[in-house]
């Protein structure tokens, strides 16, 4: 039977740079959150394997067989023991390379959907690591602290309620750029255990302590990064403003919903040529 589903927006409220390794990838601690908006992701029984791009930012996704939802279908196929088929629509909504899981977050989605379709377990956390290191916290689909290369998660801590402004200025970075940039790379991780967060203000506070490591590196590159945090932190009502994973999309953490569509209208009106989107918390509806 076809089915959708939703590939959230993947958002890192944390992200410290811990070290690297001699093969030159980076060891990372992160707390993660998905946000309830994101692409669209539609898989129907066919022959052989498909993909169509549509939605309002389809321009510029790759199509082909380097495509990453193609990539991970692939491997999901190669565990059957039959010759699977499938059509993919990708309903594209959020800003490519936009620092926001995008492209791994759409595999999830799309593997998720092709092992219901076919029967298959989903793959593991090494498998999944093949195809980039978001992919195995976005096939988690929940709130998680993500350490080592992205292979290791632990649940997060009970979060309460927080919404969400995401703010991409209209400009790509791309991720080994970024951290190609960094000046330091071996920084301290969060504490080992994580506090429990009564209220909205309490988890701002924390986060308030904490970083993204890679936030310096991406304004460095791209200086409208440093014009969104300005404009979010100068926003009503807004607790911290902050990069997502290498950028260049930044949040801003609000208390209400409506706090956050208030700031949403106020900085469309300012920054017509921005993307500015209001999300609450993603529930994990549809994830392994």
């Amino acid at each position: 039977m076809a089915a959708e589903a939703l590939a959230p927006a993947k958002v890192n409220l944390t992200l410290h740079v811990t070290g690297r390794r001699a093969d030159g990838y980076h060891l990372l601690d992160s707390l993660v959150v998905f946000a309830d908006l994101g692409d669209r992701v539609h898989v129907a029984p066919a022959e052989g394997l498909s993909l169509r791009v549509t939605g309002p930012r389809a321009a510029g996704v790759p199509a082909g067989e380097d495509n990453l939802m193609l990539r991970a279908a692939r491997m999901l196929a190669a565990a059957t023991a039959r010759d699977p088929g499938a059509a993919l629509t990708l309903e594209k909504h959020l800003p490519m390379a936009a620092g926001i899981g995008g492209g791994s977050s759409d595999a999830a989605a799309a593997l998720r959907l092709l092992a219901r379709l076919w029967g298959r377990p989903m793959p593991d956390a090494g498998a999944l690591m093949a195809l980039g290191a978001d992919l195995p916290v976005c096939a988690a689909g929940r709130p998680a602290r993500m350490r080592g290369l992205g292979e290791r998660l632990d649940p997060a801590p009970a979060l309460p309620p927080i919404w969400l402004l995401l703010v991409n200025p209209g400009a790509a970075l791309a991720t080994p750029a970024v951290f190609g940039a960094l000046t330091r790379r071996e920084n301290a991780p969060m504490p080992e255990v994580l506090p429990d967060f009564p209220d909205t203000a309490a988890l701002a506070a924390w986060l308030g302590d904490q970083r993204n490591d890679l936030e310096p590196a991406a304004a460095a590159i791209c200086p409208a990064v440093g014009r969104v945090l300005g404009a979010l932190a100068a926003l009503p009502d807004c607790l911290l403003a902050r990069m997502s994973g290498s950028g260049a999309t930044c949040f801003g953490l609000f208390a209400t919903d409506q706090a956050a569509e208030a700031a949403a209208t106020r900085l469309r009106a300012a920054q017509p040529g921005w993307w500015v989107e209001a999300a609450g918390l993603w529930d994990g509806e549809g994830a392994a």
